[in-house]
């Protein structure tokens, strides 16, 4: 994989259009979930004919992951599963958790750091839905959630979802801003949570190549490196969707410290891989419990595996 297919995925255009996208938060707001998720399935459709590259995409990781060529209903699966979980999060945003069964695993390595009044980073992934945690930290006023984040990527849905609850808007950490890193160091020390993504290469953002589903992919290094640099726990989480109206959010401890040889350069690259590796091994093992959770609908690998290419 060269550099430019790492980051193929901040030059994917959306899809979907202000108009259509505001019909169906109409239908999801004003008809009840059941009508919005019937919508759903022509949604699903349309992507399957339309939306070639991620429709590819979605073939290639499944075949990866399942260990055999993936069928197109599984495909199928795979792109209604993001699309229900951005729905839901229609719901989160306009304060309608009550419509989800949402069940928390090992809450109390969030919460008990949050009551001592404990600064940490939350990393997560585009496996499930990170954006189901950042509703519930808003929800839950007392958990001093900001995430950093590229905005710029699919604006219409997100412009749109931040309409619902303008509070979400202002628990982003942009890394477009001038200096993301000291409004980052500002939120940890004064005891805040400050969640990331650690599965998805910025353009020109370092990359560590690790084992991952039995290929090779680039992983930044950036979330590692900012850990090390702020002296952080690092905290994982990941929001699985399971069908219907549930999902099981789970937490676990990465690492109190995250420490990098600091004698010569080469020492210290290899001390951050192994650090990058840890979480690259545990994306995989979640990833192979809960394979259509994930949503990264692009060339993620960094071998070129002809074997996968399948239309």
């Amino acid at each position: 994989m060269t550099a430019r297919a790492r980051t193929e995925w901040s030059t994917q255009r959306e899809r979907s259009t202000r108009s259509a996208l505001r019909l169906i938060l109409w239908i999801a707001l004003h008809l009840g979930r059941a009508p919005a998720r019937a919508l759903l399935y022509p949604i699903t459709l349309y992507f399957l004919l339309k939306a070639g590259p991620q429709r590819r995409a979605s073939r290639r990781f499944l075949t990866q992951v399942l260990g055999r060529p993936a069928r197109l209903r599984e495909v199928a699966r795979h792109l209604h599963s993001f699309a229900a979980t951005i729905l839901d999060r229609v719901y989160l945003l306009a304060g309608r958790r009550e419509l989800l069964d949402i069940r928390l695993h090992r809450p109390e390595l969030v919460t008990d750091r949050v009551a001592a009044g404990q600064g940490f980073l939350l990393l997560g992934s585009h496996l499930g839905s990170f954006e189901l945690l950042r509703a519930l930290a808003i929800e839950e006023a007392r958990i001093p959630l900001k995430i950093l984040m590229y905005p710029a990527h699919n604006r219409i849905i997100t412009e749109l979802l931040h309409a619902l609850n303008p509070t979400i808007a202002d628990s982003v950490i942009s890394l477009a801003s001038p200096q993301p890193l000291l409004a980052v160091k500002e939120s940890l020390d004064a005891h805040g949570l400050v969640g990331l993504l650690g599965d998805r290469c910025l353009p020109g953002e370092p990359a560590a190549i690790c084992d991952f589903l039995g290929r090779r992919a680039a992983f930044p290094s950036g979330p590692m490196s900012l850990a090390a640099v702020t002296g952080a726990p690092v905290i994982l989480a990941f929001g699985i969707y399971r069908g219907g109206n549930r999902y099981d959010v789970s937490f676990e401890l990465l690492a109190e410290r995250v420490e990098l040889e600091r004698r010569e350069r080469t020492r210290r690259e290899a001390s951050l891989h192994v650090w990058v590796q840890r979480y690259a091994d545990r994306l995989a093992y979640h990833t192979r419990a809960a394979p259509y959770n994930w949503f990264n609908f692009y060339d993620f690998w960094e071998d070129d595996d002809a074997s996968a290419r399948t239309s």
